[in-house]
């Protein structure tokens, strides 16, 4: 193969080799082309660990052209979807599915175990009970949207007494736990010093306006899940939706298609009309 040789002068060289030096100490980031209304974008940062963030800009959900959504089965059927090919072969041929992960815990059936509305349906009730598990390592939540599109993060009791009082109206919610930070608190039970790690995924609902969906690339705890966050994504309220063989994401914009089964999903919807 043909080759040059060139010399570059040396105030050149010496400004190359610092924005060498710089561009080496930078953080690796593959990040998308935004949608075309520009309202989300999803990332893979290696940094305070390996982990892909989907966001969403809540403001521009209640437009015409987006909009989260959870799915469970298909309107023709009582079987749940179960992976992302089964979901995007039953979309409107006018949608399209920006990214999506899974939603919630869910039983040998792959029904939810907690809370769920799908668009303005109850499919399982609010559940406050006792028990073991994640999903019972209390406060767990609850992440719910009204048909305005304003997401919230709310700690399961008191959204029980919201619907009580009917101060909520969720048109789509999905219970799961724990909640991962309350309140710009990290949940109280989480050890620092804990060793169990575990490739997890999560929500939050943050300062900066954005939903950010986070899918971790390698195992974590949950303290440092949790720590992520508050810490790094700026949300004072985020929920842990599951982890292990259950934590999927489906992102084509940086090459991410779990096959995976699972219960409810939840994904961003485009119209391309």
């Amino acid at each position: 193969m043909p080759s040059s040789v060139f010399t570059l002068p040396h105030t050149l060289m010496t400004a190359a080799l610092i924005t060498l030096s710089v561009s080496a100490c930078q953080p690796i980031t593959k990040q998308d082309s935004e949608s075309n209304t520009g309202i989300w974008s999803c990332q893979t940062q290696n940094s305070p660990f390996t982990y892909n963030v989907c966001r969403v800009d809540a403001d521009a959900l209640n437009s015409e052209h987006s909009s989260l959504q959870l799915f469970w089965q298909p309107s023709d059927s009582s079987q749940p979807l179960l992976t992302f090919d089964n979901l995007l072969a039953t979309l409107p041929a006018n949608q399209t599915l920006t990214f999506a992960m899974n939603a919630g815990m869910y039983n040998e059936n792959y029904a939810p175990i907690g809370y769920t509305v799908i668009d303005g349906k109850e499919i399982r009730a609010l559940n406050t009970k006792e028990g073991g598990g994640n999903f019972h390592l209390l406060p767990n939540g609850v992440l719910w949207w009204d048909k305005a599109g304003k997401v919230q993060i709310t700690e399961s009791n008191a959204l029980n007494e919201q619907l009580k009082n009917d101060e909520a109206e969720p048109r789509y919610a999905t219970q799961s736990g724990p909640m991962l930070v309350i309140n710009n608190e990290i949940h109280p039970q989480f050890n620092p010093d804990s060793t169990s790690l575990k490739i997890r995924n999560g929500a939050g609902v943050c300062d900066d306006g954005h939903i950010k969906f986070v899918n971790s690339d390698e195992p974590v705890t949950f303290y440092q899940f949790a720590s992520l966050f508050k810490d790094d994504l700026s949300c004072p309220n985020a929920l842990f939706l599951d982890g292990g063989i259950a934590s999927a994401l489906y992102a084509p914009s940086i090459d991410k298609h779990d096959k995976k089964e699972m219960g409810v999903m939840i994904a961003l919807v485009e119209s391309k009309d």
